[in-house]
């Protein structure tokens, strides 16, 4: 299994197969905490082969440098991942999306969107969080 994309994003789409990103991004800035981010969307982009067929568990977990959760309640995030290739296909590839509402982060800091495939982590998402003082210029720094 080969996670191709995986990536933050103001929104996401499967178009007909296609992912389709918009806005990616590992930077936020705020001038305070906590810091509310009201909608973003994680979009990953699998590879699979029939290696990969079979069962498998799949975990997402928003944490801090310390490896907690931003919410413990609600995180991690599993499901079920099924894996079927059809007939006589090498590979196959499908869409992932998850969107996020009212991601709240209570300090500034480095965070991680932690990908888990049967408790092995595959992918993981770098997320700064910036404070910018109150008597900054109006306009924020660029999103790296």
């Amino acid at each position: 299994m080969d996670f191709q994309v995986s990536t933050l994003c103001d929104y996401a789409a499967d178009y007909q197969g296609k992912l389709c990103v918009q806005g990616a991004f590992d930077t936020l800035f705020a001038r305070q905490t906590p810091v509310v981010h009201p909608a973003c969307a994680l979009a990953l982009r699998i590879t699979l082969t029939p290696e990969d067929e079979g069962d498998h568990k799949l975990s997402i977990c928003i944490a801090n440098e310390s490896g907690e959760p931003i919410n413990k309640e609600r995180m991690p995030i599993t499901g079920d991942l099924h894996v079927q290739l059809p007939e006589g296909a090498s590979f196959f590839t499908r869409n992932l999306i998850m969107n996020f509402q009212g991601l709240t982060f209570n300090t500034a800091g480095t965070y991680t969107v932690d990908i888990k495939l049967d408790d092995d982590t595959v992918a993981r998402v770098p997320l700064r969080v910036i404070l910018v003082p109150q008597n900054a210029q109006q306009s924020a720094p660029s999103n790296n």
